[in-house]
């Protein structure tokens, strides 16, 4: 049996995130049972399809549950529903963004009759605020995130994926809700009640945008395909055979790719030793460097870069994931079953070693049981809940930058104690990567806005863990944690004396989690990796962008929030396990393999066809029209679908076309196909004429998904997010006031307070020694002087030095 065997999930409504959130249960073998109307759940009818007609979307979001048929019009109906919703542990609610003729029930009266049952209710924008009720898609959504209008051509429209990213992020968000509310329960016997907010989950996205803003100011445009603010270069390009992914993020990663290129002169100019100094010179520097990779493979240029540390990948195509051998036997890529039909998709991520996840499954046919090893668990009578769902829990943060502090600041911010642990020598890079006397004294890497949003709610100690001392007190902190985490490189923590199989010794109860960019046990292990070279490297660029256009990525560093979130999730599972056996255990979670889940549709495609999936650009494989359209003013962008023949014919009628309304022929998303571009161009034509706000207003008065292509710094003073209080006003030393955005989850009306801001260098290195290890006042004098400990960045001279 699955370590989540003993769980019983219900899933009601129709939304990709309440769907995703549900089979992550599955995954590890919940008993989830898929509630659909008689013609079955409508995301069947999500393009792309198979050969045979069916929807590779909803295979990927629907493997390993059962269905369950209901007519909402029968009447009997809602009390066959209630009694399953009273006999499961977790309701996962779908109705707010599609209720799919689902019978009517009292969640209010279940739950009182029910105490400890776990609700997670899902909508577009959450029940409260200006833009509750809008009409939404996965674009519209993205859109208004701030996910949309950085990216693409300087001067042209923005350009933005397929509709299978905001839903897999809220499902994640929804899975972590519900995941550590049953961690809680083991103590209380209570159920909890969350909403989520698809909207705000995609935010997570956003938040180092957001926080780079709020002090840089209104200073990030659209660079160009493949090119994002800050630094550069941080894009893909073509070689003599294939894409290669490029970041150079530090001095010594530019001038490792100048000296492997033979570009003396790009190496050597002053003015370009800075990722932000050589972003203002792109055009110039790439026509130098492009020519010349285009000597070589992209294989060849990765062997190369691999030995000069570069973080450079091979931008693979869907049929090269296919190929991937490691990629099946890490279980990246799993079979799925769906009819008649046989093919292959992301499988999960969360790789926890000793209670692995399933490897694929069945994908339910309308009414389909599956079988299960389920034992229900013990039931706990509800003491009432009693504070944060993971209060009581300790977890010890190696990590650094974006992927690992998210991991560990969502765990925080749920009530874990989280103690993260730095060197005065080699700080978290979150702070600044300046290492030289002027930054130091003036200690700027106390007022890195980034690293204070990603690491609130934990405290901070510093210690030198390659001195014995220094490794002695991280043993003993891990020797009282339930959880560690590490982003390191694979090979760093056993190297210093701390793999997992020495702290499983110490303490059995271990979960110990690395989350490097290709896996333990990876070939490419040993691959220098950004957020943006996980994207590169996870087939996604492949099916973005226009159909004669180069692979297009997303975003700065999409892979880092990806990876945080899915190492969430993992560390949540695996800490059921360890609550209910007394086992710990070690998961080997691959950031890069965490992107592939938005390639699944495409993946599952090619494995049965065997063709290459279509680019659509900004249009959509389904939905006519579809796309982003110019509004009044300088770079002012909508994004407008139309999901539906009803859709279609309101927005018709609001643009000045009753022709077209009228014409019944044009309800149908293929015959409107022919004529796309004239759609299009009428579309633009009322949109130039309006504000972007005010075009959204009309639209969404019309009842037509759109949203406003937002920039990041647009976000703080939004009117939805200050409505419902998203963004959080914490006071840092160094820092001041400052704005911090909550989770996209929430028990009640508002959201989780902050407790506390992002720890300052050692900040609770006495609190911790002290009190927590009984160490004297002394000893710990004694360490500080030995620079074991301190609260002071070494600059770059003492720390050779040293």
């Amino acid at each position: 049996m699955g370590v989540l065997s003993r769980l019983r999930i219900i899933e009601i409504g129709s939304s990709a995130a309440t769907s995703y959130c549900a089979r992550l249960f599955a995954d590890f073998g919940a008993d989830v049972k898929k509630v659909e109307p008689p013609p079955g759940d409508p995301l069947r009818r999500s393009a792309p399809f198979t050969p045979r007609g069916q929807s590779a979307w909803f295979a990927f979001l629907n493997f390993n549950k059962s269905s369950i048929i209901l007519d909402g019009a029968d009447p009997h109906t809602g009390e066959e529903l209630t009694a399953l919703v009273e006999d499961c542990d977790i309701l996962v609610d779908g109705r707010d963004v599609d209720a799919a003729d689902c019978p009517p029930i009292d969640i209010s009266a279940i739950r009182q009759r029910h105490a400890g049952l776990v609700y997670l209710e899902a909508s577009w924008f959450g029940r409260e605020g200006p833009y509750a009720g809008f009409a939404a898609t996965d674009s519209t959504v993205r859109a208004l995130a701030g996910l949309i209008k950085l990216v693409g051509p300087i001067g042209g429209r923005p350009l933005h994926a397929p509709d299978f990213q905001a839903g897999i992020l809220a499902g994640l968000w929804g899975f972590i809700a519900a995941a550590s509310s049953v961690v809680a329960q083991m103590q209380s016997g209570a159920g909890r009640s969350w909403s989520l907010s698809i909207f705000e989950s995609n935010l997570t996205v956003s938040e180092f945008h957001i926080a780079e803003a709020s002090v840089c100011g209104n200073v990030m445009r659209r660079m160009g395909l493949n090119r994002f603010w800050p630094g550069g270069p941080g894009g893909i390009y073509e070689t003599k055979k294939g894409w290669l992914g490029v970041t150079t993020h530090t001095p010594a990663q530019w001038q490792a790719f100048c000296d492997m290129l033979g570009l003396s002169e790009l190496r050597d100019d002053p003015a370009l030793a800075l990722a932000e100094d050589r972003l203002l010179h792109m055009e110039s520097i790439e026509r130098l460097f492009t020519p010349r990779l285009k000597t070589r493979t992209a294989h060849k240029w990765f062997t190369e870069g691999l030995k000069r540390k570069i973080p450079i990948v091979p931008v693979p195509e869907i049929p090269d994931l296919l190929l991937d051998t490691e990629k099946k036997v890490r279980g990246a890529i799993v079979p799925v079953v769906f009819g008649e039909e046989e093919g292959f998709t992301a499988g999960s991520m969360q790789r926890l070693t000793l209670t692995p996840p399933r490897r694929g499954g069945r994908v339910p046919a309308p009414g389909e049981q599956q079988p299960f090893a389920n034992a229900r668990r013990p039931v706990t009578a509800s003491s009432g809940i009693g504070g944060l769902p993971l209060q009581g829990v300790r977890v010890i943060d190696f990590s650094m930058g974006w992927a690992g502090p998210l991991c560990t600041r969502t765990l925080a911010d749920l009530g874990a104690d989280v103690i993260k642990i730095e060197a005065m020598q080699h700080p978290d890079w979150w702070r600044g990567v300046d290492r030289r006397a002027a930054y130091v004294d003036a200690k700027m890497y106390e007022k890195a806005a980034r690293f204070s949003i990603m690491n609130r709610n934990k405290r901070g100690i510093t210690l030198d863990l390659k001195r014995p001392k220094g490794l002695a007190i991280a043993k003993q902190l891990l020797v009282g944690a339930d959880i560690v985490v590490s982003n390191y490189s694979v090979d760093v923590l056993p190297r210093l004396g701390l793999s997992y199989d020495v702290l499983k010794i110490l303490n059995p109860r271990l979960i110990m989690m690395s989350m490097s960019s290709f896996g333990a046990d990876s070939i490419r292990r040993n691959c220098r990796a950004y957020g943006s070279t996980l994207e590169q490297g996870s087939g996604l660029p492949s099916v973005v962008g226009s159909p004669e256009g180069p692979p297009s990525m997303s975003h700065t560093a999409f892979g880092d929030p990806v990876g945080g979130l899915n190492g969430c999730a993992a560390v949540l599972v695996a800490l059921l396990h360890a609550r209910n056996t007394g086992q710990g255990q070690f998961i080997d979670l691959a950031q890069i393999e965490c992107m592939m889940a938005f390639a699944a549709p495409w993946i599952i495609v090619n494995s049965i066809d065997g063709l290459s999936p279509t680019r659509y650009g900004n249009r959509h494989p389904q939905f006519v029209p579809h796309g982003s359209f110019r509004c009044a003013g300088e770079d002012n962008w909508i994004t407008i679908a139309a999901i539906d023949a009803d859709m279609w014919q309101r927005l018709a009628l609001l643009i000045g076309r009753t022709d077209w309304a009228m014409d019944e022929s044009l309800r149908s998303g293929e015959v409107r196909r022919s004529i796309e571009h004239l759609i299009e161009t009428e579309i633009e034509a009322w949109t130039a004429a309006r504000d972007a706000d005010q075009a959204m207003s009309e639209l969404q008065t019309a009842r037509v998904a759109a949203g406003v292509a937002r920039l990041p710094i647009d976000l703080l003073n939004d009117r939805h997010l200050s409505s419902r209080a998203f963004f959080q006003e914490v006071e840092r030393v160094f820092i001041g006031a400052h704005l911090q955005p909550s989770m996209p989850i929430r028990e009640g009306v508002r959201p989780y307070p902050i407790r506390t801001a992002a720890p300052t260098l050692g900040q609770h290195n006495r609190e911790i020694l002290s009190a927590l290890l009984g160490i004297s006042d002394a000893e710990i004098a004694q360490l500080a002087s030995e620079s074991i400990i301190g609260t002071a960045m070494l600059c770059e001279s003492d720390s050779l030095s040293g």
